[in-house]
């Protein structure tokens, strides 16, 4: 049976604006400048540069010649809308709502009233920046690849379309991950040429002799094994035992590889019937081969990942000096030109002139542009603030630490902290320090770095867990490597330094500093 009934509910929803701030917040400045030219391109009432105060003047002196024009064209527009009417359509003119024309004069009002050409972006940065980043101009890896290729020798065309398959196959680190049966089907739909696994394995073993030797490899077996062919091939100056390490360095990679990468020292001896000292030069030389071939090129990345710094901290005397970088963020007001349209308007109105249903929604359409624009404007001045107002927090409570770059000297310091200081949402305040940089004299910082929960030492002393993270860190780096502390044994040591703290924490550390078990750290 169904019943109707009223029930108030009372709901929390994010306005437009407010979901566009919080995305801009997450953005870092390396990113910003990418998110205005988007902005730019999408509202044509969104311009860059600002003007000084003389151009500003300049236009207030012009401003009947400028309103004159701009109402002429109005008038143009108006009459070809008329026009378009009686031929399209019979139905007689819609009447005008008093209560929209109102409005929308209001808004023309205050919008004159309140000149979004003054609005401006920058915020904490010298006028004489340079808005530029450098960058070197360089041949990418693949096409260092490509220039290789007349080496081979290949036979036809149909070859050499089988080997621009594969190096376009190969990824950054250097690896084929791509399978053969699969590069065969992406020859056939995308250049229409017929091929078999068997063709593109034999010119993937002349390309894997490239340079970087090992290159186009399935996967770190194959990488190594070829390289120390390649080794083996190529050194004229070695002796004998070197040789023989060398071979039996192919054998451990091809039967005990499993054993090797789990560092399984005992089975390695077993199986390979070798001494320790013998087991050790042969580690040696496979430690010294490059897993990632593509790394020693210098555009071995697509995209270099260079890292632009959203703040800037600089000591003068003891003073700390706090500085937002917005290098690269342009200067941003709304378009002269919708400015005038709305000028027009009203002077179309002085002169009781009567809107078409095209004429209103042009002028509607204008004012949304306006407004679309000025809201972004207005978040970008807010994100700064907001940026500002949060960096600024997190100096003040870790001002031992900028002053000296001395890490014990970080405080505990969690989220909670920065927004009781500044008064925001913990979430606003996890947005700012997500993925942001400040420069420092001491290097660039990760944010994040600064935020730590705190514990207390036997002595009551409350303490960041930095700290203890460093501690955990200098007894791992002093540890014999050939029987590296276990968990519990770091937990002890770690107490004896004053530090209570459990061994599902030192092993929660251990892993957050990417440091591996014991096992993986045992050297012979």
């Amino acid at each position: 049976m169904f019943k109707q009934s009223l029930n108030q509910k009372l709901l929390q929803k994010l306005s437009p604006q407010q979901i566009q701030l919080m995305k801009l917040l997450q953005i870092p400045t390396a990113t910003l400048d990418q998110r205005i030219q988007e902005e730019l391109e999408a509202n044509p009432a969104l311009d860059e540069g600002f003007q000084d105060e003389e151009e500003v003047q300049g236009e207030h002196e012009s401003e009947t010649e400028a309103d004159d024009e701009y109402a002429d064209e109005f008038d143009d527009a108006y009459n070809a809308a008329e026009v378009v009417n009686e031929i399209t359509t019979d139905e007689p003119d819609i009447p005008d709502t008093s209560d929209k024309e109102l409005e929308l004069d209001d808004y023309v009002k205050e919008y004159m009233d309140d000149d979004p050409i003054m609005y401006k972006s920058t915020a904490g940065t010298k006028d004489d920046d340079d808005k530029t980043i450098p960058f070197s101009v360089q041949s990418s890896f693949h096409e260092y690849l490509q220039e290789q290729l007349s080496t081979l020798s290949l036979k036809d065309e149909k070859e050499l379309a089988i080997a621009e398959q594969i190096i376009g196959s190969i990824d950054n680190d250097g690896y084929l991950r791509r399978e053969a049966s699969a590069m065969v089907n992406d020859l056939l739909f995308s250049k229409n040429i017929q091929t078999t696994e068997e063709e593109i394995e034999a010119i993937l073993k002349q390309i894997q002799q490239f340079d970087p030797i090992g290159i186009g490899s399935r996967n770190l077996q194959e990488c190594i094994t070829i390289q120390l062919k390649q080794l083996k091939k190529t050194s004229k100056q070695i002796d004998n035992r070197e040789l023989e390490n060398i071979d039996i360095a192919i054998k451990l990679i091809n039967k005990y590889f499993d054993a090797f990468s789990k560092k399984h020292y005992s089975k390695l001896l077993k199986g390979l019937d070798i001494s320790n000292d013998r087991l050790k030069e042969v580690i040696e030389i496979i430690v010294g081969l490059n897993p990632k071939p593509a790394s020693g090129h210098a555009s071995g990345n697509t995209s270099m990942n260079y890292i632009l710094p959203d703040f800037f901290i600089n000591n003068k005397n003891g003073e700390l000096e706090l500085t937002l970088n917005t290098r690269n963020a342009p200067d941003l007001r709304v378009n002269d030109y919708y400015k005038e349209m709305l000028t027009s308007y009203v002077n179309n109105k002085k002169k009781k002139k009567k809107a078409s249903k095209e004429q209103k929604e042009a002028v509607n359409f204008i004012k949304n542009k306006i407004d679309s624009a000025k809201w972004f404007i207005d978040a970008i001045k807010q994100r700064y603030d907001t940026m500002l107002n949060t960096m600024y927090s997190i100096m003040k409570l870790q001002e031992d630490y900028f002053l000296t770059g001395d890490p014990s000297k970080l405080r505990p310091m969690i989220l909670k902290d920065i927004a009781e200081m500044t008064g925001l949402d913990i979430s606003t305040v996890s947005r700012v320090a997500n993925s942001k940089y400040v420069q420092t004299e001491f290097g660039t910082k990760l944010l994040k770095e600064f935020f730590s929960e705190s514990m207390q030492t036997d002595d009551g002393e409350e303490v960041s867990t930095y700290e203890v993270k460093n501690a955990l860190s200098e007894i791992i780096k002093k540890e014999n490597k050939k029987k590296p502390l276990s968990d519990e044994k770091l937990m002890i040591a770690l107490n004896k330094k004053g530090y209570n703290i459990a061994r599902r924490t030192v092993a929660k550390y251990r892993e957050q500093l990417d440091i591996p078990v014991a096992r993986m750290r045992k050297e012979l």
